[in-house]
């Protein structure tokens, strides 16, 4: 028979599949001992008895492709590379870093029609603008996805179907305040009045991030959130789930005062560019709980038994901006918990870039465009620049004179000018004081040495605990810190004088930028590299130039025929 638009079905498109796949498929109160057979998928591998060894995870949030990436995309692009470099820094060759975009919901669906273009062909073009962010930027991505991926709405319908055989989805009418640009609906003690600074109109606003919203009234399929407050609560009070902790606090505030159930689906009236809800066309499913499960996607979602941990599942890390902790940190445990499938580990948040300490906004023309940035400063100076000023606990002022200051600064004045005249001043011996430090013929160390000596002692370690702590910020800012101390060391010796005496002074120089150099290599990938081949670091060992070798008198091998060169030279365009 025939659905009449409006009406739900109770047909189980996942039992059909399931039973078709296999009849003798179980209830979920048997699901300890059931094996499902699923359909090939782009990702998902046959099952192994072997306990497989679980790549560290990294994602960032997938972007929506409905205007150009700002350099806030750009920024949480680097961050989460960051974090997936230095696990790789650290030995681990297997990690694995997720990013992509988000290609369903209204805000595309209404971006499409004023662009006139078809929408699978709007999000195809603007899909590539990404991509080529992530290329400028330097990702080393292992996988790229888009919602709109066979393999993604394959997950989707099968998640949604795992919700609803556990009865964690009802139908009800839903009333509230929607905001498009969100893709969510405020409940009224989460939206006020508001003027529209460009007309001066009134209008009705989130309070949380200041979007338009609207009063809507439809029937549609909820998510029983309200079931899952204690369990969230249990798991922000046992567990470092938020980082930093003022975003945890704020959720745990936030759920604390009460959940409401979540409206997951759109009538196709509104919204018809998503994925249809299973057994009913008339309704397409939330983007938002679309979009949350690009990252079991990539793990190989719907897991073969036993096989969760191959593809990276659980995420170590979330990489997300402030503005989307709700659906990361509420929602998305909430979904997870209702399957019993493992929870993400941590989700690391970070604050927006501002100018003139106001709020990037396209209607008043103050945004950054990455890619002019990346060709103007290079991509390692942008990279540097926003992991050492960027706020993960509140928001960084961002302005082309900042750039330029630190540039000149910390890379040209300080790397660069550190490793020129170190390495002039040894004039071509240096590979004659890694010999006598390694056979102990330095001269004796003063005071000043031996300082400096336990700083490069001391410090990889404290980076170390900086990003396992998920603050690559003060990470970077104790590499530089080395960079720093070693100018003035070097300054103060002023072994120019007397190079002949002052050998262990260049050693240590020498030391110091090796060593920071290795740490740099998440930040900086290319001008890390760069500085390792100018002071003759085997490239033909990877053990050479990753953190185990980040320790004081590790490598007795380097600087074998050194010469000057300029890691970092003057910018060409100034303000």
């Amino acid at each position: 028979m025939a659905m009449r638009r409006g009406e739900f079905r109770a047909v189980s498109w996942a039992t059909q599949f399931l039973a078709y796949r296999r009849p003798s498929w179980k209830c979920a109160s048997c699901r300890n001992v059931r094996q499902i057979n699923v359909l090939p998928r782009r990702f998902a591998t046959a099952a192994s008895t072997e306990t497989p060894k679980k790549p560290y995870y990294v994602t960032t949030p997938i972007f929506y492709v409905n205007a150009a990436p700002h350099v806030g995309h750009l920024y949480t692009m680097v961050i989460a590379d960051i974090m997936k470099r230095w696990q790789v820094l650290l030995g681990d060759k297997d990690a694995q870093l997720l990013t992509g975009t988000d290609e369903h919901g209204m805000k595309i669906q209404q971006a499409a029609l004023a662009a006139g273009m078809d929408t699978q062909a709007f999000c195809d073009m603007n899909c590539k603008t990404f991509e080529a962010l992530a290329k400028a930027a330097n990702l080393d991505n292992d996988h790229f996805i888009r919602t709109t991926d066979a393999a993604h709405k394959e997950a989707v319908q099968y998640f949604w179907e795992m919700l609803s055989h556990r009865g964690y989805i009802y139908t009800a009418k839903h009333e509230g305040w929607y905001s498009v640009s969100d893709e969510t609906f405020y409940p009224q003690t989460q939206v006020q009045n508001a003027l529209d600074p460009s007309t001066g109109r009134k209008r009705m606003v989130s309070i949380e991030t200041g979007k338009e919203v609207e009063w809507s009234s439809e029937t549609n399929y909820h998510f029983r959130l309200s079931a899952f407050q204690d369990r969230l609560l249990e798991l922000y009070s046992k567990t470092d789930f938020i980082t930093p902790s003022n975003y945890a606090t704020a959720v745990v505030k936030s759920v604390s005062s009460g959940l409401q159930d979540l409206s997951i689906s759109r009538p196709v009236e509104r919204l018809n560019w998503g994925i249809p809800v299973p057994g009913d066309e008339t309704q397409t499913i939330y983007v938002w709980l679309d979009a949350l499960v690009n990252y079991l996607t990539k793990a190989g979602y719907p897991f073969p038994p036993g096989q969760e941990a191959r593809l990276g599942w659980p995420a170590d890390v979330h990489v997300v901006g402030k503005d989307i902790v709700r659906f990361h940190c509420v929602y998305w445990p909430a979904f997870l918990m209702a399957l019993d499938l493992p929870l993400p580990r941590n989700v690391l948040v970070h604050g927006h870039w501002t100018m003139n300490r106001e709020k990037m906004s396209k209607s008043t023309g103050n945004v950054v465009n990455p890619f002019f940035a990346i060709d103007r400063f290079g991509v390692d100076a942008m990279r540097f620049f926003l992991a050492y000023q960027g706020g993960l606990a509140g928001d960084a002022d961002y302005d082309n004179a900042y750039i330029i200051r630190d540039y000149k600064k910390m890379l040209q004045w300080g790397i660069g000018n550190l490793a020129h005249r170190a390495i002039g001043c040894a004039k071509g011996n240096l590979r004659s004081f890694i010999i006598d430090a390694a056979s102990d013929k330095l001269p004796s160390a003063t005071p000043q040495d031996l300082e400096h000596q336990l700083l490069l002692e001391q410090t990889p370690a404290k980076v170390a605990e900086q990003m396992a702590s998920l603050n690559p910020r003060a990470a970077l800012q104790d590499v530089m810190s080395i960079i720093e101390k070693t100018n003035k060391y070097f300054h103060a010796a002023e072994p120019w004088k007397t190079p002949t005496e002052s050998q262990r002074v260049l050693y240590n120089v020498a030391e110091s930028l090796r060593i920071s150099a290795i740490l740099l290599q998440p930040f900086m990938p290319s001008k890390s590299q760069e500085l390792l081949d100018i002071l003759r670091v085997d490239n033909t060992d990877p053990s050479k130039r990753r953190f185990v070798a980040a320790t004081f008198g590790s490598d007795p091998d380097y600087g074998e025929g050194v010469k000057k060169s300029v890691l970092f030279p003057p910018l060409i365009i100034e303000e």
